[in-house]
């Protein structure tokens, strides 16, 4: 079985609603569940699955991507044979992402021994094993089984390579440009069968759905649903100490990583790396990425602040219930600058 699959990750997407998080970043490596990025998920599902081929179609900036998946290490797939194939851009490209963009890169599917595909995105977060949805679309005889959850597409796929080659002939004429535009054309003549996804699926489109799916990870049985202990998610490793907690420090319901220093009172919050939360401090349903520093006898209540924030002391923030406060990368908040 492990000939079988190839996996293709598109990480060109935009949403223009989550451009506060990923101006300088691309949406793959958004941080996610205080240690993890968006882009950990599928792929460590493709790898669980016995997917030792994985190509990946980033937009540009790409240094991060690059940065965080390196050689493929971290996921077992820094090998002589198959493993991790990042094609970054060429200046020229418009249409990342696309047919147009992956067919530059056709020998590389030419050359591939698998004989399926896994077509993904990195914004659909789950818990999969795509064997058995390849046993499903076998079974089926379907040209392309589409994963769905209550209806709605995830935008992740499996079709042979053949068909997805076939496509490549007349993308042009057909107007496609990715695969959805496949499924989207009633008149493709392909066989598409859905696949219900039962497990819990999020799908990061927007500031509200980061904040909210962030949060819902602190619910037990949710997080139980993403990290199970026979599909474990991988990540890129980063050594540094445990979380240093004061005496006077208070901590519930919390996710925290480590190399953190916490002296206040955290609340349903999500920390990643590196943060340091001062004496007196109230945090409340937040979502703070790595290397943020928030000072003393500060109120932040519904606030996502990303990576290397500094929040002086004596700043209050309370946002409205469901639409959370963003604190972009590398901003300062002063105590004269209070919400």
């Amino acid at each position: 079985m492990k000939q079988t699959m190839l996996g293709i990750i598109e990480v060109s997407t935009h949403f223009e609603s989550l451009q506060a998080l990923t101006k300088h970043r691309p949406l793959a490596t958004l941080p996610f569940a205080g240690r993890y990025r968006l882009i950990d998920f599928i792929l460590s599902n493709m790898v669980n699955s016995e997917i030792t081929s994985v190509a990946v179609f980033p937009d540009k900036p790409y240094r991060s991507i690059i940065d965080h998946l390196g050689s493929g290490k971290h996921w077992d797939l820094n090998r002589k044979r198959d493993g991790l194939f990042i094609f970054t851009p060429e200046p020229q490209d418009g249409a990342f992402g696309s047919f147009d963009f992956i067919e530059k890169h056709i020998q590389f599917l030419l050359r591939s021994t698998q004989k399926y595909v896994v077509v993904a995105n990195t914004y659909t977060i789950c818990s999969v094993d795509f064997r058995q949805i390849l046993k499903r679309h076998i079974e089926t005889k379907s040209d392309i089984t589409e994963l769905k959850q209550f209806g709605r597409s995830l935008n992740i796929y499996i079709l042979e390579k053949e068909l997805l080659l076939k496509l490549f002939e007349n993308f042009h004429e057909k107007g496609y440009e990715t695969i959805m535009d496949v499924v989207r054309d009633e008149y493709n003549g392909v066989r598409i069968a859905p696949y219900e996804i039962t497990q819990y699926v999020a799908k990061i489109q927007s500031i509200e759905d980061y904040y909210e799916h962030s949060l819902k990870l602190l619910q037990p049985e949710i997080w139980k649903q993403l990290f199970i202990e026979s599909n474990p998610i991988f990540t890129k490793v980063k050594d540094e100490p445990p979380t240093k907690y004061a005496k006077q420090a208070v901590v519930k319901n919390s996710i925290i990583a480590n190399g953190c220093i916490i002296e206040g009172n955290v609340e349903n919050c999500v920390i990643s790396r590196g943060v340091k939360i001062g004496k007196n401090t109230i945090i409340r349903n937040c979502v703070v990425m790595q290397k943020t520093i928030i000072g003393d006898n500060c109120i932040l209540d519904g606030v996502i602040l990303d990576k290397d924030v500094v929040v002086r002391n004596d700043v209050v923030i309370e946002a409205e219930k469901n639409e959370p406060v963003v604190l972009q990368k590398g901003s300062v908040q002063g105590a004269l600058l209070k919400w």
